[in-house]
């Protein structure tokens, strides 16, 4: 849609007439040259002289209308769709322990690290949560807040995508990843506040049990979805080193109030990131906003354009 910012400076336009009838004449001698009436017409139907006459005449109109237009405010109205405002804030923790190296899943048919899976599925969790704040925690042997609470979840998913096993170490400390998510989101004002906590291992790392922390999450009101990622679990008969805790995880949701889940494969895994996007899924749409493209510097141009002409035209006559 198509309008003016403020189409009432079209009232300007006859200004210039009122000026000429309703002011007096100018006094003093105008410098012109008088010449009998019969010449004068001779001038000016002079052919090529007589047109520009006339066009020095059309000049200051065709000026005068293009800065009324400028000042008027042609504009393209854009109706744009608002993000969701969802009040919410949730807390990506990841797992980059040297097991997260192993290649025991798929992406495209071919064999994958576990990073990479996760890189894969998280990366596509947190671009579709437009309107949450998103932040992303990253532990192994200790643990460090990557990207703080933001908006931007095009910046938090490429911390994803650049997030390196070994950078914190290469054992596992899921408490303290917990916790500095937890310790963020205590001075969180949101209504809802959420932590996803992913590991492919055990708890080998830290002062504090993961329980402990889950108690925590329960005094504060927040709650923790966990995801036990890995073919074998520590109670799995004959389980290897590499077996992830998957009773500990779930012990940690169930006491914060939130959902464990258990990944074996790449399906599974999308599958979860698709079950928490409808858990977390209660958002408010606001309305559209109106978005303007604003056209005033092109009549403002031609109006500037046709003044220098003036300027030049006036010269080459004096």
């Amino acid at each position: 849609m198509f309008d003016f910012a403020t189409p009432l400076a079209f009232l300007l336009l006859p200004l210039p007439i009122l000026a000429v009838r309703l002011l007096p004449p100018l006094s003093g001698a105008s410098g012109a040259i008088s010449v009998p009436t019969s010449i004068a017409v001779d001038l000016g139907q002079t052919g090529s002289a007589g047109l520009a006459v006339a066009g020095r005449k059309l000049l200051p109109i065709i000026l005068w209308v293009a800065l009324v237009v400028a000042i008027a405010g042609p504009r393209l109205v854009v109706q744009s769709p608002a993000l969701p405002a969802s009040d919410r804030d949730i807390v990506l923790a990841l797992d980059l322990s040297g097991s997260m190296e192993r290649k025991d899943f798929e992406l495209d048919g071919e064999p994958a690290r576990r990073l990479d899976t996760v890189k894969r599925v998280a990366v596509d969790f947190v671009r579709g949560r437009a309107g949450d704040r998103v932040g992303l925690v990253i532990f192994s042997e200790k643990a460090f807040f990557a990207t703080p609470l933001t908006y931007d979840v095009e910046a938090v998913a490429h911390s994803v995508e650049e997030a390196t096993i070994g950078i914190a170490g290469r054992s596992t400390a899921i408490s303290d990843g917990l916790g500095l998510a937890l310790k963020r989101l205590e001075a969180s004002a949101s209504k809802s506040r959420v932590v996803i906590l992913l590991s492919d291992g055990v708890n080998t790392s830290g002062n504090v049990e993961p329980k402990d922390a889950a108690t925590l999450a329960k005094d504060l009101g927040i709650r923790v979805h966990t995801i036990a990622m890995g073919l074998h679990a520590t109670t799995d008969e004959g389980h290897n080193r590499d077996a992830v805790d998957a009773e500990t995880l779930q012990a940690v949701a169930e006491l914060s109030g939130g959902t464990s889940f258990r990944v074996r494969t790449t399906a599974d895994l999308e599958a979860v990131g698709r079950s928490i996007d409808m858990m977390e899924s209660n958002r408010n749409v606001a309305p559209a906003t109106q978005i303007y493209r604003d056209f005033w510097i092109y009549p403002a141009g031609l109006a500037f354009l046709l003044a220098l002409a003036l300027v030049f035209t006036g010269r080459r006559q004096a």
